[in-house]
This record gives structure tokens, sequence and C-alpha cells, in this order.
């Protein structure tokens, strides 16, 4: 199969050409060699010119721009165009078009306007990529097929009656009968049994709360209608050009759970994400780091930056633009965990539409400008790391997660809602974070046959609320913990199974029996209500009644409360030398902090290297040669201090023992090889 990187980590952007006059191009060419550009997306969003009417394929403009793109020695990762479909085909058929939750029909004029399930896009995009294809597969400047652009942004879930069909479909796919549908959803609960899967609805505006089991099926259901998209489409493409390979942008992020990625993951050539800085939140570059290595767990290895930003974006509420060193510091972030590519939404600043205030490599003020100088050094960073492509991030603890855990959290009917399935994930990532300590975030639906050999792999394993667990996923936590590996479970997790059905006898039930500990009933906690322990710690969000079994070790109780005495966090030692916790509140920072650093050091985990300050720490390592890079990046307002040896590629200084990192800087230290 064709080589996507070439030599080197890529470097680009989504490249539309399209949006300017033909002779902006060779000024576009000319910067690209300039800044080292090496890869660029092209075509996502231009089917209306591709096709300006059924059948009808106008070629011309995007030949001139493959050749003179392979003329100026830059690759191309084509799009399929599949994004956003033309006016023609909604006037035309206008039940493409999707329906929302509460039955309204969008209209056209925005982008990923239709439906998953409609047949008549099917049949139209496939006809499409079949076009491109059979054009452009022996294209010299051809390095990747990008299908269509984050599938599901805007169009996750469609409730017409189109995808309706499709559901009932999907349903008799799945169950035996519409006995075992009634069985799995529990549908003798108000009335809802089934005499017939036709009988079957999307689970739209109703009039009270949903069925749970119904609810997350669709959601199911939903996942598996885009990636079907995505494998029509790669079904074209591998058929008439099987040696290149075929990507589709994933957008593995704090606000995106719609698609499984974990099962897409398994149908990539190559797994690309999307990320971009959320400001909103409370620690944005926490965040990245969580999405990098989350993106990393779900690819298994390396993975392709297909977007982020080199200032601004234009969807916030206040768009931050980013200050000198961060577009830096956040590429080399992505690449630290495991990014062989660093590209860019977009090349060029639009001068008009809705993404006009969206930043570019080119900026409005185009090339005498900060932020262009900024592309150029950061393209010349990369060069100097082209031999890090391809290898492995260094991780002895892993963050158990599952998209389909996250679709179960969003019944309105649950305990509480201020329970989200990565909040305490997220937290525990960043503690590690700071504490220079690197974590896999592996996705459960990545390894549906190969889970506990995956753990296995592991020193420290943390289940973070796995609401919704199969049988397999816990045998797999559960021989982890036997095997020796340090084990932390936290509250709610194993409570229901994968039909969302209470494992009764005592929470957490798919983990009971591993932790020795028994919880007899939930006492969430009201906003701005707090637990104290009586360690001296504070809880927030959850508390419970429990009880222990003989062998198992109290590390904290609550002290107050109508669950006074209670365990709170524990500890059970295993005949492996492993040990199952268990942590049932949210601990503030210094007492998680605490905790995680006492699960590390049983494990055996240490610091990817010694560090003061506020400053990251991962290390890539090629497991053929042998050679290891070390990244530091400092996002605190100090200077911070990491303790390495080797060449700094970002400012190619010599490093004897101590790196000396000023705030807001990065380095990439190759590293003097161990005697």
């Amino acid at each position: 199969m064709r080589n996507w990187t070439e030599d080197g980590i890529a470097f680009g952007a989504d490249y539309n050409p399209e949006q300017w006059p033909e002779q902006v191009r060779c000024e576009d060419l000319e910067l690209m060699r300039e800044a080292g550009v090496t890869l660029v997306s092209v075509g996502i969003f231009s089917w209306g010119l591709l096709e300006p009417e059924p059948g009808r394929y106008d070629f011309g403009w995007l030949d001139r721009v493959l050749d003179d793109l392979h003329g100026a020695g830059i690759g191309v990762d084509l799009a399929t165009a599949t994004a956003s479909p033309p006016a023609w085909m909604s006037q035309r058929w206008p039940e493409v078009l999707p329906v929302d939750h509460d039955g309204r029909r969008h209209t056209f004029g925005s982008r990923q306007s239709w439906c998953p399930s409609s047949p008549v896009y099917r049949e139209r995009s496939l006809a499409l990529v079949e076009a491109l294809a059979t054009r452009y597969g022996s294209h010299p400047a051809l390095r990747l097929w990008h299908i269509s652009n984050e599938l599901g942004c805007h169009n996750a879930r469609c409730y017409c009656d189109v995808s309706a069909a499709a559901f009932r479909e999907w349903l008799q796919r799945r169950y035996s009968g519409v006995d075992a549908l009634n069985d799995a959803w529990a549908t003798a609960f108000w009335s809802q049994h089934y005499t017939s899967f036709d009988q079957v609805q999307v689970p739209a505006l109703s009039s009270s709360f949903p069925n749970p089991a119904h609810a997350l099926d669709f959601a199911r259901f939903s996942s598996d209608e885009l990636l079907g998209q995505h494998l029509a489409e790669q079904a074209v493409l591998r058929r008439v050009t099987p040696d290149v390979p075929t990507t589709t942008n994933f957008m593995v992020s704090a606000g995106q759970t719609a698609m499984d990625y974990g099962r897409w993951a398994r149908e990539q050539d190559v797994v690309s994400n999307d990320h971009y800085l959320v400001h909103a939140l409370g620690d944005p570059r926490a965040e990245l780091a969580f999405a990098a290595d989350m993106t990393r767990g779900v690819a298994g290895g390396p993975w392709l930056l297909m977007e982020h930003s080199t200032s601004a974006v234009n969807w916030q509420p206040v768009n931050v633009a980013k200050a000198p060193g961060e577009m830096l510091r956040d590429s080399l972030a992505h690449v630290a965990r495991g990014a062989d590519g660093v590209m860019f939404f977009q090349w060029r600043a639009s001068s008009g539409g809705a993404e006009q205030w969206h930043s570019g490599m080119v900026p409005h003020a185009g090339r005498d400008s900060d932020r262009f100088r900024e592309v150029v050094e950061l393209g010349a960073v990369l060069q100097r790391l082209a031999d890090v492509r391809g290898s492995d991030v260094e991780a002895d603890v892993a963050v158990l997660v599952d998209y389909q855990n996250a679709w179960a959290l969003e019944a309105p009917t649950l305990p509480s809602a201020r329970v989200g399935h990565l909040d305490v994930a997220h937290q525990v990532h960043r503690l590690l974070c700071e504490r220079q300590t690197t974590a896999d975030v592996v996705a459960v639906g990545a390894h549906p046959d190969d889970l506990a050999e995956v753990l296995a792999r592991y020193r420290v394993v943390v289940v973070p609320t796995l609401y919704l667990c199969d049988d397999a996923t816990a045998a797999a936590v559960t021989a982890a913990a036997e095997a020796g590996a340090q084990v932390v479970v936290t509250y709610l997790s194993g409570t229901v199974d994968e039909r969302v059905r209470v494992r009764l006898g005592g929470y957490p039930g798919a983990f009971r029996d591993l932790l020795g500990v028994r919880v007899e009933e939930f006492h969430p906690l009201l906003e701005g209500v707090g637990t104290a322990l009586d360690d001296g710690s504070t809880g927030e969000v959850w508390s419970e009644r429990a009880t222990v079994a003989a062998d198992v070790e109290v590390l904290a109780s609550y002290g107050d409360g109508a669950v006074a005495g209670s365990p709170a966090l524990t500890r059970r030692a295993l005949p492996g030398g492993g040990a199952a916790w268990y942590v049932g509140t949210t601990l503030d920072d210094e007492a998680l902090d605490g905790l995680l650093q006492a699960v590390c050091a049983a494990g055996g985990v240490a610091p990817a290297a010694p560090a003061t300050g506020f400053v990251d720490v991962v290390r890539r390592r090629d497991a053929t040669t042998g050679r290891s890079w070390l990244f530091a990046l400092n996002h605190g307002e100090e200077t911070a201090t990491v303790r390495v040896s080797g060449v700094d590629a970002v400012s190619g200084a010599d490093v004897d023992g101590t790196l000396h990192l000023a705030p807001g800087a990065s380095a990439v230290v190759a590293e003097t090889p161990r005697p």
C-alpha cells in the first residue's frame, strides 16, 4: 500500500483553492515550499463544483490543482467530497435532508445536511466516489483518500421515516425476534410491549422519558449507519485503487461521543483526528492531551492529526487567539502522543463564508505576519523530527473508556445528572500528566476480542465510571488485576450490563467480587454539597452506603452525612501481587493525586523523566533502533527543569543532564543512548 507519510512527519492543511482566483495558487505553492508543507487535503467541500448537476462532472480545475501540487513536490490527501451534498440534491430529493429529535426537517444552506440512511444520498455519493477514484487513482500526487469529512459532526442522529425504517431493519439483524427485543428492552414496563418490529419507532420527542435500552440501541444504530457510509465509500476506493490507503477524520474530543471510534478505528487504514482547544473548559490543554492519547488508544499506534488551528477558531462564543509559542507547543503535544502528521484547517484563511474568521496557516495578514513566520518555524522543527515517525509512545498506565457507556449515561433518569462518563477519566489523566506520567486511553470498542491481552501490557489500569459494562470487559479487567496489575475502579462502574439492565445483588455488580466491595445504596450529592472523609480529604458529586469483605483494607471512610462510617476508598490485595482499588466518590485533586501516586508506586510506574514545574513530559521510542525522544512542553508561567541528556530539535542546543525550559517553551530531546 502507498506510503502516505513519505519519509517524515507529514505537515500541511486543508487546501481550498476553489475559494480563490486561480492566480493565487502560484503564491500558495511558493509559500508551501517556504513552510515545508508536504501534504494537503483537497476537495473536502467541493461536491457542488465537481458535479454541478446530476451526472455531469467538471474535473478541470481539480486536474490543474493536483498537477501543480505534484510539480511542487506536495502530496495530496484527496477527499471524496461527499461531506456536503449540492443544492440540486435536496431540491430534487427533499427527503435526503435530516430530521432532528423534535421532528423538524433541516433545510439546505449549511453543511452535512443529509440523512445517513438515505438511499438517494448513498447512490449519488458513491457515483461521485467512483468517478473520482477512476480519474485520480493513478495520479502521482495522491497519497491518501479522505472519506467524507468529520462524519456525524452535524447529522449524527436522524429521526426521519427513512431512518426509522433502517432502524427496524438493524434491530431485526441484532435480535432473533421481537420477543428477544422485548426482553432486552424490558418493555413490560410502561406497556411498551411490541408484537412486531413494524411498531418500533425512533426515540424522538415523546410525552415522557424514553426507554433507556431503546435509546441506547438507537445510538448504536446511528453510529453504525454513519460507519456504513464510510465503508461503502471505502469499498469503492479499494476496488478501484487498492494500493491507496483510506482515512476519515475523527473528532476525538471532550464533547464528541456520538460515534463509537473504537469500533470505527478497526476499519481504518490510517486513523486521523481533528482537535481544537475549547476555551470554555477549565484546562483546554489537559483535554488536548487526553484526546491525543485517546486517538492513539483507538489507533493502536501512530496516527494523523488531520486538523487543528494555528490560532483562533470561529465557532466558540469568544474565539481566543494563540499567544506566541502556543501553536508550536500544541502541535508538538500531538506529536508527543503519537501523531505522525501535523495538519491544520486551513491553509489560507477564507475571506468569506461561515469560517472566514477561522485562522489559517496563511492568515488574512498574509506572508508578512508573525503567524506565518511561526508556521515556517514549525515546519523546520518537524523536518528535524523526521526520524520520530512510526515510533511508539511509552505508557505503563491505561485509562479504560467506552463510547457505548457514554451513550448509556445520556439517559435522563439516572441517579445523578452530574455524572459524565469522561469526567473522572479526564481528572485522572490530567493529574497523571502533571506528574509526567503517560497513560494510554484504551477504548473498549477497539478491542472486541483481545481486551484482556491489551490490558495485560499495563502495570496500572484505571476504570472510571464505566456504568455500562459487559461480562467480557469485566473479565478482562479482573484478569489484569489477577495477573499483577494495580486496578482502580471508581463509583458507578459495572452497574448495568450491555442491555442497560441493573446487575442485581449489590453494586458495583460486574466488579463486586474483584473489589470485595458491596454497595447497597447510592447517595448522590447536590451541586455545592461535599462529603468529608476521615482522612481529611473531601468528596463531591457522589457518595454511597457500602460494606467490604474481610480481606479489604479501608483507606478512608465517609465522615459525615447519611453514609458516615461507610467505606469510601478501599484496597484489596490479590495473590499475584496486583491489587483492586475502589474509589466511591469524586475526590478533590490533592486527594486523588495522592491516591494515584500510591497506586503508581505499587505498580512500579515511574514518570517519563524527573521534572519540576507544570511541564508535560512524554517519551517516544523506536522499538527497532532503540532511539528515543523526550518531549517537554512547559504549560506553566515559571521556568521548568527536566532531567534529560541529548540534543534539542527545537533549539538545536545540547542538553547535558538538565533541560531548562522557559515558560511556554517546547523542547524535543533526541536522547543520548544509555550506557
